[in-house]
């Protein structure tokens, strides 16, 4: 069964002195502010596409792993992932580390590696985000 799920973006102005918000139509989250600053230089309280796409990652790549991890007989006591999304203005992402630590009883660090470049190959958000040099970073607690 394919699922869909919305999110709605309103802007006012130009780029560079304009801001928005966005919002995530599809759960009871909330709206986000969004500006250029935001993107471009700090964060000052608001949001960015890059820091989406990194929630965005992050918690599909650990759906991935956990899911991997259990089919092989060794379900994960816990996963703790994130996902830096880098942003360089003219260039675009220029690239996103994953970085996830796992308490995997009954497992080596090995086979855990192994399951984490198997993820993060295979899970839905880094087969969109193909184009993007994606790094990894594992280590089994």
């Amino acid at each position: 069964m394919a699922t869909t799920r919305t999110a709605t973006t309103q802007w006012k102005g130009a780029l560079l002195n304009g801001s928005g918000s966005v919002s995530l139509d599809s759960s009871a989250a909330g709206t986000f502010e969004i500006s250029w600053a935001s993107r471009a230089e700090t964060a000052g309280g608001k949001t960015s596409p890059e820091e989406l796409i990194a929630a965005a990652h992050s918690s599909c790549f650990s759906m991935a792993l956990s899911h991997g991890l259990a089919g092989a007989g060794t379900p994960p006591a816990s996963l703790q992932t994130s996902a830096d999304v880098t942003f360089q203005p003219g260039e675009g992402i220029t690239g996103i580390v994953l970085t996830v630590k796992g308490q995997v009883p009954g497992i080596t660090a090995e086979q855990f590696q192994r399951a984490a470049e198997t993820a993060k190959a295979t899970c839905p958000v880094s087969k969109a985000l193909a184009g993007t040099t994606i790094s990894l970073d594992a280590e089994l607690l």
